[in-house]
């Protein structure tokens, strides 16, 4: 299977890095584009952005009119945007095109692989526990006939040992350790008959305890919580949307304090695929940062 390219925007799309703050329940927006597509913010211990773009990882500082700096990460193919930041702060798990997962500084260098490229699987990160020591993925089998047989949750220790099933019921997809290492929740299609339609979930590290978080005629997808506080938001698609696509109108909904039910939403907007693929709250839980991809919006050349 070839690797394939980077993501690029369209004629006359640009893309905007936003930050919502949830004290005062509102977005700034802190970098507009219209070259590199950068997707999927995670936030750095030290107050950095992370974001991937033209198949690397770029740096950002989340104030308005802030540029880009890339991260000199070698020995990998093109990235694609599952990416998470080790707790250690200093490191970063990344997902390449060639579907292997890596870990790597987050001041370069080289990059190391961490999955078996002859385990037939095609990995997609999205989470490491609260100790560093294990990560979530996505993993994917492909038929013959070149489509998806299944999307399964898998856990891996950081140093490729025990890789193993966590949840195996319907396509599933975005799994995120809670702060306290005792969940995993993730988007699943587990408790519907209708293609596409994923619902938020969570299951215990140990695999039991599978619970349905939200229950509505959207497709959700990629809850993340905080490190601090009792928020948590989740990326919402209108019903009937297939997968995670791009280029759509997109909700961001907030939970507070565990009520899954009831979510608000804060921001509607252009995008979905790359808008918060990854965790992309600040550590003290009270922001997270956001991208969208508006067309014929008046676009600045990135820096």
């Amino acid at each position: 299977m070839s690797i394939p390219p980077a993501r690029t925007l369209a004629a006359g799309q640009s893309c905007r890095v936003h930050v919502f703050d949830t004290s005062t329940m509102s977005s700034t927006l802190i970098h507009r584009g219209n070259d590199v597509l950068l997707e999927a913010p995670n936030w750095t211990q030290d107050g950095r952005l992370i974001l991937n773009g033209d198949g690397v990882l770029w740096t950002l500082t989340p104030m308005s009119g802030a540029s880009t700096r890339q991260v000199p990460i070698t020995g990998v193919p093109v990235l694609n945007n599952d990416h998470v930041l080790a707790p250690n702060g200093t490191e970063i798990f990344i997902s390449a095109n060639d579907w292997q997962i890596y870990r790597a500084s987050l001041s370069g260098g080289d990059a190391t692989r961490i999955t078996a490229p002859d385990d037939g699987i095609l990995h997609f990160l999205h989470g490491v526990s609260p100790d560093g020591t294990q990560l979530a993925y996505t993993a994917v089998k492909i038929s013959a006939e070149m489509t998806i047989s299944s999307a399964h949750v898998h856990t891996i220790r950081v140093d490729g040992g025990d890789d193993r099933p966590l949840f195996q019921g319907g396509p599933s997809d975005g799994s995120e350790y809670s702060p306290d290492g005792e969940w995993v929740y993730f988007n699943t299609e587990h408790f519907s008959d209708t293609d596409g339609h994923a619902q938020i979930a969570r299951i215990r590290s140990d695999g039991s305890g599978l619970e349905q978080l939200t229950f509505d005629d959207r497709v959700n997808w990629f809850p993340h919580l905080p490190a601090r506080g009792e928020l948590a938001v989740y990326l919402s698609f209108p019903p009937g949307t297939i997968g995670h696509p791009a280029d759509l109108p997109v909700e961001l909904r907030l939970v507070r304090n565990g009520n899954w039910r009831d979510p608000e939403t804060i921001v509607t907007l252009f995008g979905g695929q790359g808008t918060i693929n990854v965790n992309s709250w600040s550590p003290d839980g009270t922001q997270f940062a956001y991208v969208d991809y508006p067309i014929d919006d008046v676009a600045q050349t990135d820096s």
